[in-house]
């Protein structure tokens, strides 16, 4: 009887059929990697609950989907297709979730198709290898100071393309007008920069250099955005 309750409808002495305990032996073993991926992924990182929980049970997902369409070429072709089509979050997602979610993916395959030893190597090698790239830096540069924005509201009178030069060049590695908007019905700007300082605990004599230039208008500074839909 429970042969039969865990037969397909379309068997045939043609198709291989898969053993309960080899089904889920693959689902144990795809959940263990999934959760290693995750853990590896939140190390040193940002992350959201549902991203984490997406990602530990993504491989599982994928494995048994590759079980129900192995040995079917035709299936397997499709379900390719479809995962290439799939939006697996509702905004964009950095470099580091799309690499993330290609790996957990890549180990559901390869458990999907009974090779379970290559599956645990492989996420185990490409988990080691992100946590070692972390822990290292890798990519970072050789910043002194991590990147800004800086926001300056100023009044109309004033040059905006030369008022704040020298303050730039004294305090800043680098700096870049990126945007320039008007507010107030035309009487203010709002000025966007992004900069590097050239000493971090120079900040608040920076700021105070810049209100006296625009009047003690609304300046801030925060930490540069990355494009997230940069890879």
């Amino acid at each position: 009887m429970l042969d039969t309750l865990f037969k397909g409808l379309f068997e045939t002495s043609t198709t291989a059929s898969i053993a309960v305990n080899d089904f889920l032996l693959c689902i144990i073993v795809s959940l263990f990697i999934g959760l290693f991926l995750a853990l590896t992924y939140i190390y040193k990182s940002r992350y959201t609950k549902s991203f984490v929980v997406t990602l530990a049970i993504l491989p599982a997902v994928v494995c048994v989907v590759i079980m129900m369409v192995n040995g079917n070429v035709g299936a397997g072709v499709a379900v390719a297709g479809a995962f290439s089509l799939v939006r697996f979050r509702s905004v964009p997602g950095t470099a580091r979730e799309i690499g993330t979610i290609f790996l957990a993916m890549g180990a559901g395959l390869i458990a999907g198709m009974g090779y379970l030893g290559f599956a645990v190597l492989f996420a185990l090698v490409l988990g080691l290898c992100m946590v070692l790239y972390t822990q290292l830096g890798f990519g970072n540069g050789k910043k002194a100071c991590p990147d800004k924005t800086l926001r300056i509201t100023i009044p109309e009178d004033l040059n905006y393309s030369e008022v704040f030069t020298d303050l730039m060049e004294q305090y800043t590695k680098h700096y870049e007008l990126v945007k320039v908007k008007t507010t107030n019905l035309g009487s203010l700007f709002k000025l966007t920069y992004n900069i590097t300082l050239k000493d971090v605990t120079k900040e608040k004599e920076f700021i105070d250099q810049l209100r006296c230039r625009n009047g003690n208008l609304e300046i801030c500074m925060m930490r540069q955005e990355i494009n997230s839909l940069e890879l």
